[in-house]
This record gives C-alpha cells, sequence and structure tokens, in this order.
C-alpha cells in the first residue's frame, strides 16, 4: 500500500490572520495541493465558503478526501489558476473576500515519479498538469542551444548556463536524455566540483528549476493569475500570496505593488518562525505578501 504523504502547508497561521478568514466569507485557494489552506480556511468560521482550484488532478484526488466532511462549503476545479475567472464564472460568484496563492512546489511532486527531483532516478517530465503535451524531456531533447541556455539562465539565474546547454545538446546526438539523473550527472560534470562537492544543495537544482518553470509556465500563470483574481476580489478583500525563491518573489512583489485599487499591507514579507523551519525546512524559503482592496 502507498505510503500516504501529507503535504504540511507553510506559514499556515500567517496566511488565516492576513485573510481575515476568520471574520467569515467566500475565499479562493488558487494553489490547492493537499488541502491544508483550504481546510483551515473552513474551519476559521463555519460560514466560510472556499472554491479550490489546482491543475494536478492527483493533488485534488488526495484533497478531495480530506475536504470531503465540509461538504457543499468547498467546491474544487481541475484548472490553472489564471482561469479563476471562468471558475468563479461557474459558481456563479462575482465577488469573494480573499484569495491565496502558495506558490510551491507540493511534496506530491518531489516525492512522486515526474521527475521533479534531482536525487532519484525518474523520466523526464516535470508537468503540473498532465493534461498538457510539453515535458521536460521535450524540453532537454529538442530545443536548440541558445533556447536551452536562455531558459537555464532567465529562470535558474544558473552562471554556467551556456556551458550546461552546450554539454545537454553534445550528450543528446549520443543518446536522447531520458531520466532525472542522467540529466544530474550532466551537469554536475559541468560545474567545477569545487562549487557544490560535499554541500547539500546538488548542482542541477538551478538547471531543474529553470526547466520545470518553463514546461509549466509557472511565470506567465502568475503574471495572469494574480491580476485576474484582483478583479474579483471585494472592497477590503485581499491577496495572500507565498513564494518560496527569489525569482518568482520580485515577479509578485511588482505585480502586487502595482494592482489597481490595492494597497501593500505587508511592507516586508512575512517568513517561517524558527519553529515553523524546524518542523517543516521545506518552508525555510517560503516569503508571504499581503495587499487588500481599498476602493472599488
Amino acid at each position: 500500500m502507498e505510503k500516504e504523504i501529507y503535504h504540511s502547508p507553510v506559514l499556515l497561521k500567517e496566511s488565516i490572520e492576513l485573510l481575515k478568514a476568520k471574520d467569515g466569507g467566500i475565499f479562493v485557494d488558487a494553489t490547492l495541493g493537499g488541502g491544508g489552506h483550504s481546510e483551515a480556511i473552513l474551519k476559521a468560521n463555519p460560514k466560510n465558503r472556499v472554491i479550490a482550484i489546482d491543475r494536478d488532478e492527483e493533488a485534488i484526488e488526495r484533497a478531495m478526501k480530506r475536504l470531503e466532511r465540509f461538504g457543499n462549503r468547498v467546491s474544487i476545479y481541475h484548472a490553472n489558476f489564471s482561469q479563476i475567472g471562468e471558475v468563479l464564472e461557474a459558481e456563479g460568484i462575482k465577488e469573494v473576500n480573499g484569495v491565496l496563492f502558495d506558490l510551491g512546489v507540493s511534496h506530491f511532486h518531489l516525492r512522486g515519479n515526474r521527475g521533479f527531483t534531482v536525487w532519484e532516478e525518474q523520466p523526464l517530465d516535470m508537468r503540473m498538469d498532465r493534461r498538457q503535451k510539453l515535458t521536460a524531456r521535450d524540453v532537454v531533447n529538442k530545443l536548440s542551444e541558445k533556447e536551452l541556455a536562455n531558459i537555464i539562465f532567465k529562470y535558474g539565474e544558473e552562471k554556467f548556463a551556456r556551458k550546461i546547454a552546450r554539454e545537454i545538446v553534445r550528450r543528446r546526438k549520443i543518446k536522447p536524455i531520458e531520466t532525472t539523473l542522467e540529466l544530474a550527472k550532466i551537469i554536475e560534470e559541468v560545474i567545477p566540483k569545487k562549487l557544490w562537492a560535499g554541500r547539500k544543495k546538488h548542482p542541477a537544482i538551478k538547471t531543474f528549476q529553470a526547466i520545470r518553470i518553463f514546461v509549466n509556465r509557472e511565470f506567465q500563470e502568475i503574471e495572469e493569475g494574480i491580476p485576474e483574481a484582483a478583479n474579483h476580489v471585494a472592497c477590503s478583500g485581499r491577496i495572500i500570496v507565498i513564494t518560496f525563491h527569489s525569482l518568482e518573489d520580485r515577479l509578485v512583489k511588482n505585480i502586487l505593488r502595482n494592482l489597481e485599487g490595492f494597497k501593500v499591507i505587508t511592507k516586508k514579507p512575512v517568513e517561517p518562525t524558527e519553529k515553523e523551519i524546524t518542523e517543516n525546512p521545506a518552508s525555510r524559503s517560503a516569503k508571504l505578501r499581503a495587499v487588500e482592496r481599498v476602493y472599488e
């Protein structure tokens, strides 16, 4: 029997407080994942309702079991969060009291068999939504050297991007690159060993991050999804966004700052306490930013 994977929601207490979930209302969990944030919102006030969205069908199946006791107080949609407008239209809802985005990669992805990890032998997939056609294998084996280098540098901030792209292209001429460990090994051989040997952080992590972001259109989703969510937030309603790396955080910071009709309510991003980091090391790099609608 498969061991149940539990994904601990990051900055949970802070998210619920900033959403003002105890005051009651309709909330959108734009990144359902394991359902931890949705569950906490529903428990915060017996009158709360949650509209939850996720692009990963497997995550939805797990979350449905976790949230089934809340009955019709929760509705779950298999969609991208940039489709929030369509989801709310389907529900007959014009305005909501808050929207939560948790942009982290969940344990379901890292511990699954989809190629998100550099540590295990898995197929090069990296799709969060298996309905889409493009996979990491396609990116690694079909894009030009220049395209690969641009992706790795832009989305991974990897200074060895050109050398990595050149070596990937050279190696795939011999045979297609099929698995995570094959790709990770290539990157290990490119980046000077003195820069990573003996350290916990694998030298391929930046490249894997870059390919994952490209495959899933993660930044485009953020650029489309947050402004779309803002169109449906009622006066005094809030948008909460949790990010996990500097590129993502900079992008979110700029988008939130420029939302018309909203004010920033987190002058500095909220970060996890030492206690949370100890209990959930995956929260270490998390940053939470929040804005509130101040006028129609």
